[in-house]
C-alpha cells in the first residue's frame, strides 16, 4: 500500500511541477506542513502514508480526490466510517455486491439512490 501510494503521489506532483515549480519536493511539502524528507520517504514508499487530515490537504494541493488518496493510501474517510458503523452488516453486504458489478451498474445504483427513484 504504502508503495502504490508514494508512486502515485510523486508521479502527480512531477506531472504539475513540469507546469508549475511550486511542485517541488520543498515546495508541497512547506504547503503540507512537513519536511521534505518525510515527504519524500512516502514518495518512495519507505514512509507509510500520513494522516486523513495530510491527506486531504495533499489531495487539494495536487488538485486529486480526496477519497482516491485515501483510498491508495489503504484508508476510509472519517465520514464514512461513520456511516458503516451505524449499519456495518447492510454496508459489508452492499459494497460485496457491488464489488464485481461494471461501473455503470454501480453508477445506476448510485443514481438511483441520490434520485431516491428506489
Amino acid at each position: 500500500m504504502m508503495k502504490i501510494f508514494g508512486d502515485y503521489i510523486r508521479k502527480r506532483r512531477e506531472e504539475l511541477r513540469t507546469l508549475d515549480r511550486e511542485f517541488s519536493v520543498r515546495k508541497v511539502a512547506a504547503r503540507l506542513g512537513v519536511q521534505p524528507s518525510y515527504l519524500s520517504k512516502i514518495e518512495r514508499g519507505e514512509q507509510a502514508p500520513p494522516t486523513e487530515a495530510k491527506i486531504r490537504a495533499l489531495a487539494e494541493i495536487l488538485g486529486e480526490d480526496t477519497d482516491v488518496l485515501l483510498a491508495l493510501a489503504g484508508k476510509v474517510s472519517s465520514d464514512l466510517q461513520e456511516v458503516i458503523v451505524r449499519r456495518p452488516q447492510l454496508f459489508a453486504q452492499l459494497i460485496r455486491q457491488l464489488k464485481d458489478m461494471p461501473d455503470h451498474a454501480v453508477l445506476k445504483v448510485v443514481r438511483e439512490v441520490r434520485d431516491g427513484s428506489w
